[in-house]
């Protein structure tokens, strides 16, 4: 098969599964469903993996038509394979795929359940065309395929308002990210006269560095990118957006669509590195964020809302590596977090499963011994997100933690600090979820029960890669290759022309070992605290009406949606309600009234003519033919008198 159909049919099959069950899913049998949307995700996955297989190390374009055309502007619809691309569609379809065979079980007594493969296969296409894209405005595409799916996914339990006002939400706060997105790709084409990802780069290496265009190209694409990756200010959508299935908060907030501002932010790594002010902006954002989530994490409850927040800090770790300069250690992050967390939060259906559909972690307690293999798998991603050695979570995180040191000491102690948090809450979910007495309901722990191998097979296989996947990217200090950083290498080609020395870390062997102690050390701290309080020392969080001062803030996410909803909802809605009555109702119904009106006198007085009277309308015909004649005599009267006059 020639690489040029295999890189077409990554796409094409899953938006064939798409068509299958999304136009079939009324007729197609329910045993069939979950094998059609699988099957076309592995499909894709087994695509991706025999055009690696092909991939010489060049950048592979595939042009299949000429899509825009404008004066000098030629945009195509094309597809890139390199480095990046790649890496990101092993990650979309490998854990994609694992998400889809748990849907299979965990779904399989809902009544959309070939709706929902549906929508998961579109999602799939969506973030495929997303990072295969060879343009910025393919990019786009999928960039707001995406934002619909999840729109779909996050609301599809509809008959929810609650659920529904959540995918609301989401859409619409991703809306505002999109229209920075825009305004650069807008920006782009202005200066470099193309989108096509080879022609700006090369272009861009032409301008100075700190360049304000280049800069105002940043801002704009990083606005995307916070819409996307939930970064402060506009990260709230994706804690509420935990009201979708379990399965969706595993594809969409876990392992893909959240990492798409960090995949464009790499993908434009040379566009960022010409302007430090953007980078220094990044590297700031990410850092309150992490710190942002990781505190609110502290006192949630909801076993999700924990994820949520734990995901919303994680994202912004990933920011500080790419605000550093560590393009490769940000994504390293994407894809250790792409198995960790997925681990979690299908860790968390199973839990939820177990529990009959109970989300609080206060009715939970004592599950070891219950549902042992979601206990023993969770604990792994537990492990893995604290930064533990050898478990993936550790070695991605060190780097960035290695870079954030070399680049800002004061980053560099927020950011473990950050750590810290991010072991301590997540070590109390475990704590309180597993150990410790059952304190649910007697009808809850008579039907405890471990989930089917549909859904405990992909937590195995996530479990095994967040403890090996780590060994992607050694420390220099081990001896060991990079294979992240050199497969990535020829990515980063525009970069190192622009930045000297772009790429090396110039810390010493002796204090990469202290920084490693520094961050192992605060993070077992952090484990030790947690299981004094919560694993040996038993204690429950406390019911809602019970937390008060800094904790009910904390616990109250800094109120931080109450304030959006009195400075931007609520004067918008009195805004839209004062446009419906002032302009609406007076101005433009009052126009319509007049006219109406005057249309209606004039009928009026028409009609009054039609009186049915033969004898006056003669009288009106013999008027009107006097009328005309008149004026035709007086017309050639007034000439002739013209003409005499001369």
């Amino acid at each position: 098969m020639t690489l040029s159909l295999l890189i077409t049919l990554i796409p094409l099959i899953p938006f064939a599964g798409f068509l299958i069950n999304g136009l079939g899913f009324r007729n197609i049998p329910k045993s069939l469903v979950p094998l059609i949307g699988t099957g076309a995700s592995f499909l894709s996955f087994l695509c991706v993996f025999f055009t690696y297989l092909q991939f010489n190390g060049d950048p592979v374009i595939v042009k299949l038509f000429d899509w825009i055309t404008v004066g000098s502007l030629n945009i195509g619809f094309t597809f890139q394979i390199d480095q990046l691309s790649l890496i990101m569609l092993f990650v979309i379809t490998g854990v994609g795929t694992l998400i889809h065979g748990y849907s299979a079980g965990y779904m399989s007594h809902d009544s959309g359940f070939g709706k929902f493969f549906a929508y998961l296969n579109l999602f799939l296409f969506s973030m495929i065309i997303l990072v295969l894209g060879g343009n910025y405005l393919m990019m786009f595409i999928g960039w707001e395929g995406v934002g619909l799916c999840s729109y779909l996914l996050i609301g599809f339990w509809n008959k929810n308002t609650n659920y529904a006002d959540a995918a609301r939400k989401a859409f619409i706060m991703n809306r505002v990210g999109d229209l920075g997105f825009l305004i650069g790709i807008f920006l782009i084409i202005s200066t470099f006269g193309t989108v096509e990802y080879g022609a700006v780069f090369s272009k861009a290496t032409s301008f100075p560095v700190g360049d304000a265009m280049i800069t105002a190209i940043t801002l704009a694409l990083f606005v995307g990118a916070m819409g996307k990756s939930a970064q402060i200010p506009l990260f709230t959508w994706l804690p509420d957006a935990m009201a979708g299935p379990t399965p969706v908060s595993a594809l969409i907030h876990a392992a893909t669509m959240v990492t798409s501002g960090i995949y464009m932010i790499v993908r434009s790594n040379v566009l960022y590195t010409l302007s430090p002010f953007t980078l220094e902006v990044v590297a700031w954002v990410g850092l309150a964020t992490a710190l942002l989530g990781a505190v609110i994490g502290l006192f949630q409850n909801d076993i999700k809302k924990v994820l949520a927040y734990s995901t919303v800090s994680q994202l912004g770790y990933m920011f500080i590596g790419l605000g550093v300069m560590a393009y490769s250690s940000g994504l390293f992050h994407v894809i250790t977090h792409a198995f960790f967390k997925a681990l979690l939060f299908l860790g968390a259906g199973s839990v939820i499963h177990a529990m009959s559909d109970d989300q609080d972690i206060r009715n939970m307690g004592g599950l070891w011994g219950k549902i042992k293999i979601t206990a023993v798998t969770f604990l792994v991603g537990t492990i893995a997100i604290s930064g533990i050695p050898p478990f993936a979570g550790f070695f991605s995180k060190d780097e960035i933690l290695a870079h954030t040191f070399e680049h800002n000491k004061l980053m560099w102690i927020l950011a473990v600090a950050g750590s810290f948090l991010t072991a301590f809450y997540m070590f109390r979910l475990f704590f309180v979820t597993f150990t410790g007495k059952f304190r649910g309901t007697h009808e809850q722990e008579h039907h405890l029960h471990e989930s089917p191998s549909s859904m405990t097979l992909p937590l195995i296989v996530l479990a095994a890669l967040s403890v090996i996947g780590g060994f992607l990217g050694m420390p220099v200090v081990f001896h060991a290759p990079h294979y992240l950083n050199d497969f990535l290498s020829p990515i980063y080609e525009g970069s190192r022309t622009v930045q000297e020395g772009f790429g090396h870390v110039h810390l010493s062997h002796s204090t990469e070992w202290i920084l490693m102690g520094v961050s192992v050390g605060v993070a077992a701290i952090a484990i030790f605290l947690s299981y004094t309080i919560y694993g040996k020392g038993g204690s429950v969080p406390e019911a809602d009406q019970e937390v008060s001062g800094l904790k009910k803030v904390i616990y109250d996410k800094f109120y931080i949606d109450e304030l959006y909803n009195a400075v931007f909802v609520q004067p918008m809605m009195r805004f839209s309600s004062w446009l419906h009555s002032a302009m609406d109702n007076r101005v433009i119904g009052g126009l319509i009234r007049t006219v109406s009106g005057g249309v209606a006198e004039t009928s009026n007085l028409l009609r009054r003519i039609q009186t049915g009277n033969i004898g006056t309308y003669v009288w009106l015909i013999t008027l009107g033919v006097i009328i005309f004649l008149g004026f035709s005599v007086g017309t050639e009267v007034w000439t002739s008198l013209k003409s005499i006059s001369k």
